[in-house]
């Protein structure tokens, strides 16, 4: 294939470009303005420079996440529904990123994923790079794009999977080492000059959106940014749209307006069709089901065989007595707490896997004991008031990796919300312990164990662990994930309906770090705030 045409457009750092070419009237007069004098040599763009895509959109009016997951799960634990998904197709510098800014503040939906087709790039071989570095590689050809994997992440996101999204690097012409998370959302917005030439890309789109801008605007804004950011000369930059830019335009992209449902003239400044869009995308939120549907209807039924609740010796009762007591001090408080978290994590690792194993004593002779055989055993909190069970977990295994889950309760919805995870890396292989102070209704415990399964950790490596829990947590994590582990020291029968488990602790967090009144931290399961 010949030059670059498509690498030149904004990717994941950097403005657009286009592709048709330059007819007469206004492009004669946008052209004098432009410096015609030869530009200083072109800086080298370093790695540096080229920085992924923000977690979150901040607009006038709010801050939109574009990382995260809606808690759209059935009792089964599976997603309610799929998501919304836009496809924006249009020439390179024809305002889909507008487009797709304007759309997303339109919507105000909290949770949106935006998805670029630059970051889909193929991995070229030794010739493609030679000829690459001469811009004698044409980018805009729907060979030189991975069809393959972007319809497999694609597909992934639009059922609420997490996914690893590549990060195309356009100095050295490659993808980095590190590739990075993305979680499903209420809607994907998903925009490149080819989103509509794929037949299989396009059974994924919801919505089609061709985003029209006159000729004359995209190469403008093309030679304005090769010409002011980039050190090009305006021949140069012509001569390049000429041989390989335009073409691929026309050839490839411009028939594709045929699929379109929606065509947007001008781009992000056609507030007519923006509000068409976004009146259709609303019709369509309403009609998925927010929200997880638990498992209720198992109430009064024997708890599940993969429940292990700590026995209940005089010991543990009395530490229960202390901790339940509302006028308990606050010392007194943690420090039993402390001690039931330290017998429930030994509890828990006896149903770890052990293998038999002979080892010499001090003495010369033999004993007959058991190892953990696996790989590794890491630990996961549910913030915040998971956080406090990662002491007694530190203090008996050695070395152990940590992770974390913020899980909080949208005031709005009353359901919860993955905001934040720091997990370590390759986890897939691990036993993990996840771990919560209290599940009340499981709302928050199901949407951590999801997010493990997202990682590839096998459902019955992970263990629940959780110093009290409420009958109808247990059915609904034991209903949705059959094969995870759920172990707690106690199990009280009722849930009022403030979600507080009766009779209960309290909400831990607030009486285990001394604050007082309601908590942007979500406790009791993620559900109480």
């Amino acid at each position: 294939m010949a030059a670059a045409g498509a690498e030149e457009r904004r990717g994941l750092c950097g403005a657009a470009g286009p592709e048709r070419g330059p007819g007469p009237g206004p492009l004669g007069s946008l052209l004098s303005r432009l410096p015609l004098a030869p530009a200083p040599a072109p800086r080298r763009r370093t790695a540096s420079q080229c920085k992924p895509e923000p977690p979150l959109l901040r607009t006038s009016k709010r801050t939109i996440y574009t990382a995260g997951r809606p808690p759209w799960y059935s009792e089964t634990g599976a997603p309610v529904d799929e998501a919304f998904v836009i496809g924006l197709c249009g020439g390179s510098a024809s305002g889909k990123t507008t487009v797709a800014t304007r759309i997303i503040e339109a919507l105000d939906v909290p949770w949106v994923v935006l998805l670029s087709m630059d970051s889909f790039y193929k991995v070229l071989d030794e010739g493609q790079q030679a000829l690459a570095a001469r811009s004698d590689y044409n980018f805009d050809h729907p060979d030189a794009f991975d069809f393959e994997l972007l319809i497999s992440v694609l597909r992934k996101l639009k059922k609420g999977k997490s996914v690893k999204v590549p990060v195309y690097d356009f100095t050295t012409h490659s993808r980095r080492r590190e590739w990075k998370t993305v979680y499903g959302a209420n809607v994907i917005v998903f925009e490149g000059i080819l989103a509509f030439a794929n037949k299989e890309l396009l059974k994924l789109l919801d919505m089609k959106v061709f985003v029209d801008t006159d000729s004359d605007i995209r190469l403008v804004r093309r030679l304005q940014r090769d010409i002011m950011e980039r050190g090009r000369d305006v021949a140069g930059v012509i001569k390049q749209y000429n041989k390989f830019v335009k073409p691929a335009f026309e050839q490839y992209i411009e028939p594709t307006v045929q699929v379109a449902d929606i065509v947007v003239p001008r781009g992000g400044e056609n507030f007519v069709a923006l509000d068409l869009i976004v009146q259709h995308v609303h019709s369509q939120l309403e009609k998925v089901r927010q929200g997880a549907a638990l498992a209720s209807a198992h109430q009064g039924q024997p708890l599940p065989k993969t429940l292990s609740v700590l026995e209940s010796t005089p010991q543990v009762r009395g530490m229960h007595t202390i901790i339940r007591n509302k006028d308990t001090t606050r010392d007194e408080f943690i420090f039993y707490s402390k001690r039931l978290m330290r017998l429930l994590i030994e509890h828990a690792l006896s149903f770890l896997p052990l293998k038999s194993v002979t080892v010499e004593t001090p003495q010369g002779t033999t004993y007959e004991g058991k190892r953990f055989h696996r790989q590794r055993i890491t630990g996961v909190s549910i913030l915040r008031a998971g956080e406090t069970m990662e002491q007694a977990l530190t203090a008996v295994c050695k070395d152990i990796r940590l992770g974390k889950i913020l899980i909080q309760t949208n005031l709005d919805t009353g359901e919860p919300e993955l905001h934040y995870l720091r997990l370590p890396k390759e986890i897939s292989e691990d036993y993990v312990i996840l771990m919560d102070s209290t599940v009340s209704t499981g709302a928050a415990a199901m949407m951590a164990v999801r997010v493990l399964l997202d990682h590839d950790v096998q459902e019955d490596r992970i263990f629940l662990l959780s110093l009290l829990m409420a009958e109808m947590g247990v059915h609904s994590v034991a209903y949705a994930f059959p094969r995870v582990h759920i172990i707690t020291t106690a199990v009280d029968k009722r849930v009022n309906e403030e979600f507080h488990i009766i009779p209960g602790i309290g909400n831990f967090g607030d009486r285990y770090f001394g604050t007082d009144g309601p908590s942007a931290w979500c406790e009791s399961d993620g559900v109480n705030c």
